[in-house]
């Protein structure tokens, strides 16, 4: 039983990880930047990739996932934060059990985020990351399958390239995650044998396409003022 529910949440654990509802940003006009924290602006495409491993502990179990991506794209001055494409595994397979399992994001694309500078660098962060209208669903191959939905509006902490309070200090890109971030269940849909809470940590480098719509990101964030 801990086995095939702790693999229900888990595919979702590293989307939840961006997800924590962090303090709002301090009013501020915000740019995000392309190379530095004085380049020009940057609007379009940009992708997170999970830094190290995903962790999720809820009150039946705990497990990893070691590989995320999400890709989606941003203006410049921070808004229309849009996700469009999301995948969760560890190792090419299911992110953690004995029992395997399909994790589907849904409703794509999530739109309506944003990116917001925040001129108090609340808890050491240059910026709150909202990712607004996600939704996953992992469907656990037991019984007939069941099936545990997460989603909504979350926001989670930015860091720049220099910030050292970066989750990875050995990586010098833009970063956003959490710490043990608590995400809900969505009840319409999901099975009464998932947990109606789930505790994540993960940590996600930001990059952005230094040629627009070559779908090679490697260029780096800032942002800024």
């Amino acid at each position: 039983m801990v086995h095939f529910r702790r693999t229900a949440v888990i595919g979702v654990a590293s989307l939840a990880a961006l997800a924590l509802a962090a303090p709002a940003a301090s009013a501020a006009t915000t740019t995000v930047r392309a190379g530095s924290a004085t380049a020009p602006a940057y609007s379009g495409r940009v992708q997170a990739s999970l830094l190290g491993t995903a962790t999720v502990s809820t009150s039946i179990g705990s497990g990893s996932c070691n590989e995320s991506t999400l890709t989606g794209s941003i203006q410049s001055d921070g808004t229309g934060l849009t996700i469009d494409s999301a995948t969760f595994a560890t190792n090419g397979g299911p992110c953690s059990g004995t029992v395997s399992s399909t994790i589907t994001p849904e409703n794509f694309p999530w739109t309506g985020g944003t990116v917001v500078y925040d001129t108090a660098h609340t808890g050491g962060r240059d910026a709150a990351v909202t990712i607004a209208n996600f939704r996953v669903r992992a469907v656990v191959n037991i019984f007939g399958g069941i099936t545990c939905i997460y989603g909504g509006n979350l926001t989670a902490n930015g860091y720049n390239p220099d910030n050292p309070n970066r989750g990875d200090t050995s990586v010098a890109e833009a970063q956003v995650g959490v710490s043990n971030a608590t995400v809900s269940k969505i009840s319409s849909g999901s099975s009464f044998l998932c947990p109606s809470t789930a505790t994540v940590s993960a940590n996600y480098k930001l990059l952005g396409e230094s040629t627009p719509g070559s779908g090679t990101y490697d260029q780096s964030l800032y942002v800024t003022e």
